[in-house]
């Protein structure tokens, strides 16, 4: 059985800072082919879509798509404030290997 990724309370805290629900947005996370290690994750603001997987709290959601969703079983999408800039990351156990910018992963 394929666990959905969950959202840590950091990242949907940073949703509602930047306002994202109240401007019809929510956080879209996807899979993408391409990056230095074969799939790289694309995180955008976006409107709902009618598969798309939602996590919500608080009125601020988290997208992902049905393609998507095999490759981010079991993964953590969180915030973090560090000082090499403010960005969503995810923590993926299915990647076997990412590279140094974390955008990017095999499986």
């Amino acid at each position: 059985m394929q666990l959905p990724p969950k959202v840590t309370e950091r990242a949907y805290a940073r949703l509602a800072e930047i306002g994202a629900a109240s401007q019809g947005q929510a956080l879209r996370v996807a899979v993408e082919g391409g990056g230095c290690s074969g799939f790289q994750y694309e995180i955008s603001l976006d409107a709902q879509k009618d598969d798309d997987l939602v996590l919500e709290k608080d009125g601020e959601k988290v997208l992902v798509d049905a393609v998507s969703l095999p490759f981010l079983t079991d993964a953590v999408i969180d915030f973090t404030d560090e000082l090499i800039g403010a960005r969503f990351v995810i923590d993926n156990p299915n990647a076997t290997s990412s590279c140094g910018c974390g955008t990017s992963f095999s499986m």
